[in-house]
């Protein structure tokens, strides 16, 4: 008698569906030589000053767990740098969550927060992982289509129409990955106005929030009612190119830092201490690194996005994140066919707009974390693609 394993795996995981960038990446590594614009991490290694607090850390015998909201030498300049960049005050004692990244933060928190069958409101494209993650804590994901003419932010009108009273929690993300849309403090303050008369909790995911090109950035935790109702997470990996070293965090109310230190406490139990040992250095010393960063992803930005728009590629300039979302719909394709066969035919690799969400069709994402000279190669092959 053959034994059918797969009998066994629970029903709403077996229908979740696998991500679509991870599909494309299987055909990406069959061409090692294709230039990529598909990996969302930076192409700068991490600067030699974080990497040495981690190596004195595991030289001094670091090796230890540590407390289950994270070192508390940690919390404290987390409180204090969001305190200096957001401009928002919390305690380390009890309302600072020392995470695996981001990803794990924002698990934490729906597994903390929802109830099977509440609905979970959050804009797309966006993130691979937020639709699987609401539906995997048995709530229901409800989409809000943002639109390249309106540069990808969340129209306030929109989400109103799309709430419903089994709305519980509204998901938002800017700078947007794979946008890089922003939110103006403008439109925030609608949107913020709208979560305090539905009485939903925001869970703010502000990762690329220091890669911010036009303007400043602003919170939606800053604003008038919003710190008692939100929960902002951030994480190391983009801004300060830490993304092997997976360390993020969530700040917010007591309780709610309460119960997701619960689930945290009995999943992850803590964050690797030799990537807590690099955060307190990252944050006390990695603010050079961080501009000069900034200035090389605002430099290919500006230059990727005026190609694609001479190519024929619509393509709106991101105000932040190191996304660019070009409108391949005058090329008649689709944006998978367009993808695979770009990849096929001139060996660039960039992400159907598909994997992002249904929103995402008749787009492609390009990340510009990659050299200005890849990115000029890439640009030529795409003119290439598109006009020969």
């Amino acid at each position: 008698m053959n034994f059918d394993s797969s009998r066994f795996v629970a029903r709403h995981v077996s229908s979740l569906p696998k991500s679509g960038i991870r599909d494309f990446f299987a055909l990406v590594s069959q061409r090692p030589e294709a230039i990529s614009l598909a990996i969302g991490e930076p192409d700068f290694v991490t600067p030699w000053h974080i990497r040495e607090a981690a190596w004195y850390a595991l030289e001094r015998g670091r090796t230890s767990y540590t407390d289950n909201l994270g070192l508390l030498q940690l919390r404290k300049e987390i409180s204090k740098y969001v305190e200096g960049f957001f401009g928002v005050s919390y305690d380390p004692a009890g309302e600072v969550l020392v995470t695996v990244g981001v990803s794990e933060a924002l698990d934490l928190a729906l597994r903390a927060l929802m109830n099977p069958g509440e609905k979970v409101l959050y804009h797309q494209p966006c993130y691979v992982s937020y639709s699987p993650s609401i539906q995997l804590v048995h709530a229901e994901a409800v989409g809000v289509a943002t639109t390249a003419s309106n540069a990808f932010t969340l129209d306030p009108k929109d989400l109103r129409a799309a709430w419903t009273p089994e709305c519980k929690v509204l998901v938002l993300n800017f700078p947007t990955n794979p946008t890089g849309g922003t939110a103006s403090a403008e439109v925030l303050e609608q949107i913020a106005a709208f979560a305090i008369e539905k009485d939903l909790l925001v869970i703010s995911d502000e990762i690329y929030s220091e890669l911010t090109f036009d303007g400043s950035h602003t919170s939606i935790t800053t604003l008038p009612g919003m710190q008692e109702r939100t929960l902002l997470l951030h994480g190391f990996s983009k801004a300060f190119a830490m993304t092997g070293f997976r360390i993020g965090y969530a700040c917010g109310p007591r309780p709610l830092i309460d119960a997701m230190m619960k689930v945290h406490q009995y999943s992850m139990l803590c964050a690797p201490i030799l990537s807590q040992e690099a955060a307190i250095e990252a944050l006390r010393h990695g603010a050079p690194s961080v501009t000069k960063m900034k200035e090389q992803y605002h430099r290919r930005r500006d230059f990727l996005v005026d190609r694609l728009n001479a190519i024929g590629l619509p393509c709106h300039s991101p105000g932040g994140s190191f996304y660019v979302f070009p409108d391949i719909r005058p090329t008649g394709k689709n944006s998978k066919a367009f993808a695979t066969e770009l990849l096929e035919q001139e060996n660039v690799a960039l992400v159907p707009g598909t994997a992002f969400g249904p929103d995402g069709e008749g787009f492609v994402r390009a990340a510009f974390s990659t050299s200005y000279e890849n990115l000029m190669i890439a640009c030529d092959r795409i003119d290439q693609f598109v006009n020969s």
